[in-house]
């Protein structure tokens, strides 16, 4: 019998609707409420919100977007399963309203709770809650989760035009990067590191890094980034301060074919986790070796195990 499922999430970089686009593919009713689909009607509700945060302490944009959720399901109807994506973002009572909507409400983190924590994660509103972190899974025993291979699989590329790419925001991952890259030039590498910021803070950076990175204040959609990580025989993951779960990076190295440099040693815990596709910096020193190294198939059935089919089977108990 076909259930009725609702995703609820931000959604930042196109990854979300995956899980909806999958879910329909397999016979499944369901849909995705973007929080971020109101947005302020005029200017007027600008400067009415702007003027609330600062003098009331409330975001009114916030709040509506809220609404908007609850809007969105009085239109959607009694729904089986909903599963909102970093519950942090919604408030605890629309939480409760958002589950009187539906039979299984139930909470997925992107994030770790040390970088992003949840205030009434525990207040017995979620039937079930996953988590990709290892320690927070750990502390708080969560369900283990991971992030998934949501792109169709690709055979190895025959040449690129770099042997390392990187792409990411403007964080505390910069240090390590540039050490990377300073790296790498000596090694005569040929990669391309692409840092994502806003414009006033990239300029004293392209000052002083400019020949090691590239600087942008325009984000790459998620067919832009694909595209970047095809033109490369490995992408580069650094991992964020508090966070110990494995990024999209991997994912979409698997289905692309790719290697993986990295400082995330927890991947050595991953049954895909080989040294020729995966070097864990700070293990040993980085050589042009590793990029002389052919990349190596993954088994079929572990490549099975991360796919998006099997993780919406998983975590809807499909």
């Amino acid at each position: 019998m076909s259930q009725n499922i609702c995703v609820i999430s931000f959604d930042h970089w196109n990854y979300d609707h995956h899980i909806v686009d999958t879910l329909n593919e397999l016979g499944y009713n369901s849909n995705h409420i973007k929080i971020d689909g109101y947005q302020h009607a005029s200017f007027k509700d600008r400067i009415i919100n702007v003027f609330s945060k600062v003098f009331r302490g409330k975001n009114l944009k916030k709040i509506r977007r809220q609404e908007y959720i609850i809007d969105c399901l009085k239109s959607l109807g009694k729904q089986d399963q909903i599963l909102v994506i970093n519950p942090e973002v919604i408030n605890k009572d629309f939480h409760l309203k958002i589950k009187t909507f539906c039979t299984t409400y139930m909470a997925y983190l992107y994030d770790s709770l040390e970088r992003h924590p949840v205030e009434h994660l525990f207040d017995n509103i979620f039937d079930k809650i996953y988590s990709f972190d290892k320690e927070d899974i750990k502390k708080h025993n969560l369900i283990p989760s991971n992030n998934y291979i949501y792109l169709p699989k690709q055979p190895p590329s025959e040449t690129n035009e770099y042997n390392a790419v990187y792409v990411g925001s403007l964080d505390d991952r910069l240090p390590a990067l540039i050490s990377l890259a300073k790296l790498l030039k000596t090694l005569e590498v040929p990669y391309k590191f692409l840092v994502i910021g806003k414009k006033r803070k990239l300029k004293p950076l392209i000052e002083e890094y400019g020949d090691l990175i590239q600087f942008d204040s325009t984000k790459l959609n998620q067919k832009q980034l694909i595209n970047f990580y095809s033109r490369s025989q490995t992408i580069v993951d650094l991992i964020r301060d508090k966070q110990t779960g494995l990024s999209f990076r991997f994912f979409e190295a698997m289905a692309l074919s790719k290697k993986i440099i990295t400082n995330n040693a927890n991947v050595k815990n991953y049954p895909f986790y080989s040294e020729s596709n995966i070097f864990i910096l700070n293990d040993k020193p980085l050589d042009t070796l590793f990029f002389e190294q052919e990349y190596e198939p993954i088994d079929s059935n572990i490549y099975e195990k991360y796919t998006l089919k099997n993780w919406v089977k998983t975590v809807f108990n499909l």
